[in-house]
């Protein structure tokens, strides 16, 4: 995956918006996190529970890692080479379920039907 089609994955959802702040670029939707691009190859999923930060890193360290900091905020870094576009986008489309409004998922589901 590309830092590009990333870009395309998070900007696809209703109300998402991009920014740039603390030396990386963010993805919002309803003035919350989805995501972010790091750089070097790496972006960042937020409102990932601990326990699959613990699993997803043991079980694919070459594309997942956190440290206790980003796993006890429900984090966990992603390297791009390796992440599966699928994953990408169901990481995203949860985290979207969980901090978007109820208008923009309402939409966004009847789109999808």
């Amino acid at each position: 995956m590309t830092e590009a089609e990333f870009r395309a994955l998070c900007l696809a959802f209703p109300d998402a918006v991009e920014g740039f702040n603390m030396g990386s670029t963010f993805f919002k939707s309803n003035g919350k996190d989805l995501a972010r691009i790091l750089g070097a190859g790496r972006v960042y999923f937020t409102g990932v529970p601990v326990e699959e930060v613990e699993m997803l890193t043991e079980a694919e360290p070459d594309t997942w890692w956190a440290d206790a900091h980003y796993k006890n905020a429900r984090c966990i870094v992603a390297n791009l080479t390796p992440l599966d576009r699928d994953v990408a986008a169901a990481m995203l489309e949860r985290r979207f379920r969980q901090v978007a409004r109820k208008a923009a998922l309402k939409a966004w589901e009847a789109g999808r039907s």
